[in-house]
This record gives C-alpha cells, sequence and structure tokens, in this order.
C-alpha cells in the first residue's frame, strides 16, 4: 500500500522538530514507550501517528499539534489529498507565497545556534549581516558559487 503523503509530511515534520531539539529516535521512543524502530516509521510516513500519540510528542517537544501540519497544503500534490482546502491561497496582497523552506541539517543548526545568542542587540546585528549578505548575493545566484 502507497504511504498517504499527509503521514509523510507529519512524519516529516516530528523529525524536523525531534532533530531541532538534539533529541534521538530512540531517546524519544522511550518518552513515549516505543521503540526507535516505530518512531522512524512515524517520521517516514510508513505507519500513521494517532490523535493521542500524536499529542504526547507535540507536548513531548514543546509545539502545538497543529505545528505538525504547518505548512501542509503547500506541499506539491496536496491538492488531490481529499479533505485540504480545494482552493489554497496563491497569493497574498498581490505576493506569490514563498515555498515551504527546506528544513536541512544545516538549516537547522543555523536556527539553533542563531536561537542560542541571548543578546539582543547581537542577533539584530546577526541577522542584518546575513540579510544583506542574501541580498548581496542576488535571487537568481545558485547554491554553489563563490
Amino acid at each position: 500500500m502507497a504511504k498517504n503523503p499527509v503521514d509523510v509530511y507529519v512524519g516529516g515534520r516530528l523529525k524536523i522538530r525531534r532533530t531541532y531539539v538534539g533529541m534521538s529516535q530512540e531517546r524519544l521512543g522511550q518518552y513515549v514507550g516505543l521503540t526507535f524502530q516505530q518512531i522512524q516509521k512515524y517520521e517516514k510516513g510508513a505507519n500513521r501517528i494517532g490523535a493521542s500519540r500524536l499529542y504526547q510528542f507535540a507536548r513531548l517537544l514543546n509545539v502545538a499539534p497543529a505545528y505538525f501540519f504547518e505548512g501542509l497544503d503547500a506541499q506539491p500534490g496536496m491538492e488531490t489529498v481529499p479533505g485540504l482546502a480545494e482552493n489554497p491561497l496563491p497569493e497574498i496582497e498581490g505576493q506569490p507565497l514563498p515555498p515551504e523552506p527546506q528544513m536541512t541539517r544545516e538549516n537547522l543548526e543555523l536556527l539553533r545556534s542563531f536561537e542560542a545568542i541571548r543578546n539582543g542587540s547581537l542577533r539584530r546585528r546577526v541577522l542584518d549581516l546575513v540579510r544583506s549578505m542574501a541580498l548581496e548575493q542576488g535571487p537568481d545566484s545558485g547554491n554553489g558559487g563563490d
């Protein structure tokens, strides 16, 4: 049987959050009384996460249950999943909606490090630096180049 795209998405969000907080599959499994193999199946979307288990994960990982569904309707192919909005908003105030950011290990590490900066002034300076670097690069530059 094919994996349900919603289960795959929710499992991916579980993995992102678990990784972001620095928790292993084994540790998460211990907290909820499951094996790491079961956590792995959830994260890959091979097994569907029940509502009570999803709520348990949300509590443990300090997010609202809705976190696991954020950005779901913006994913390619989701328009064919029954029960989702038939006409998602393509734009807001004339501006196209940006794509869902890719949550790579590098992005998670950058976000975790940024959030560890306690000094508000320093955080603002780091943000300004990153913004200026992105603007200098321009929107059409690829991933690779110096």
